[in-house]
């Protein structure tokens, strides 16, 4: 017998929907009381046909739907939490995981303190084993390749993202073309600065490759194209705030002399923190890494001139959309995934 119902003083029967979506009666029962497997595509033209008719039961087919989807759990290890980058970044991923609509997606996100390679594996192996696919912001070791290439032999891929790692194998790379980026900032400090001079730059860690590549770049530029420019030697922060300011402070302290500044890597906030209030500050380009809180209001302050930074919705959209792929690749190095970077000055943010 067709059910019928009343919505809006006329009647919607099952063969309304039927004729709407292009299936038989029989499917559309299938589909709102669950009677036998129906296919996603077929579903969801049920489901589009009684939300265009006003079915009363739209709710319950929507249901219906949601139950019958793929669900998969990702895994990202991201850095420290205390970065406002990588805090930004992990509530992207989340709305990134939310905004898939064919398969049910949720993300299991853990930060990480300790950035240590031993710390950064075992916590691979971890939650490797409780998820899906994994993505890694990771520094490139021995042992992060090493359970890399491991994880990836359980059947169970392994993305890299802002960072690549040089393991034999991964299920792929998405990030910005560091070399480009690296490139831009030289390009940038010696076209905006007042006088020739000292540059400083300050990095994470040189096994970040994306931060190892943006400086080879930088000295590459100034060699070919301002000589004139002194590089003096890179300092590392370890991806601290509190470390970042105090190498900061010293790198002014030797070189009081500095034209323009550079900061490759993470800790930015801490890099700020040491340049703001200083006279010096003032008369230097400065050019850091991704657009957060704090960058924002260093532009507006004057205390940075340029932010080189990833689209983090876009970043995270190719990401998810290969994490999710019906025949992720376990074995080799596919290509990387390089997208257009973001460049922010004080008038367009």
């Amino acid at each position: 017998m067709i059910e019928t119902i009343k919505n809006n003083n006329s009647k919607v029967t099952l063969q309304d929907i039927a004729n709407e979506a292009g299936v038989g009666v029989a499917t559309v029962d299938r589909v709102i009381n669950g009677r036998a497997k129906v296919s996603e595509k077929t579903m969801k033209k049920v489901l589009q046909a009684s939300q265009a008719l006003g079915y009363h039961g739209h709710n319950l087919i929507k249901q219906r739907v949601g139950q019958d989807l793929e669900e998969l759990t990702l895994g990202f290890i991201l850095q420290r939490r205390e970065s406002y980058f990588y805090r930004e970044l992990a509530a992207e991923i989340e709305r990134g995981c939310e905004a898939i609509k064919h398969k049910k997606i949720s993300a299991k996100i853990e930060f990480l303190d300790d950035l240590t390679p031993r710390s950064l594996a075992q916590t691979i192996e971890k939650l490797g084993a409780q998820v899906n696919a994994l993505g890694i912001v990771a520094a490139d070791h021995a042992k992060v390749n090493i359970a890399v290439e491991s994880l990836q032999a359980t059947g169970k891929p392994v993305f890299t993202l802002l960072s690549d790692i040089t393991a034999s194998s991964r299920a792929g790379y998405v990030g910005i073309d560091n070399r480009a980026a690296g490139r831009t900032a030289a390009w940038a400090i010696t076209k905006l600065a007042k006088q020739q001079g000292k540059i400083g730059i300050i990095m994470g860690s040189h096994r970040y490759l994306c931060q190892e590549l943006c400086e080879i770049s930088f000295r590459s530029y100034c060699r070919e194209n301002a000589p004139q420019f002194q590089i003096v030697e890179s300092v590392v922060s370890l991806e601290n705030k509190s470390l970042a300011e105090d190498a900061t402070l010293e790198l002014l302290k030797q070189n009081p002399d500095l034209v323009g500044l550079y900061c490759a890597g993470g800790g930015v906030e801490g890099v700020l923190d040491a340049l703001e209030g200083m006279p010096l500050a003032k008369d230097m380009i400065v050019v850091a890494n991704e657009l957060t809180h704090a960058t924002k209001v260093a532009l507006m302050d004057g205390i940075l001139n340029m932010v080189i930074s990833h689209p983090r919705d876009r970043l995270v959209k190719a990401l998810v959309e290969q994490m999710i792929a019906d025949t992720p690749n376990l074995s080799g190095r596919p290509q990387a995934v390089l997208l257009p970077f973001d460049i922010h000055i004080s008038e367009n943010i």
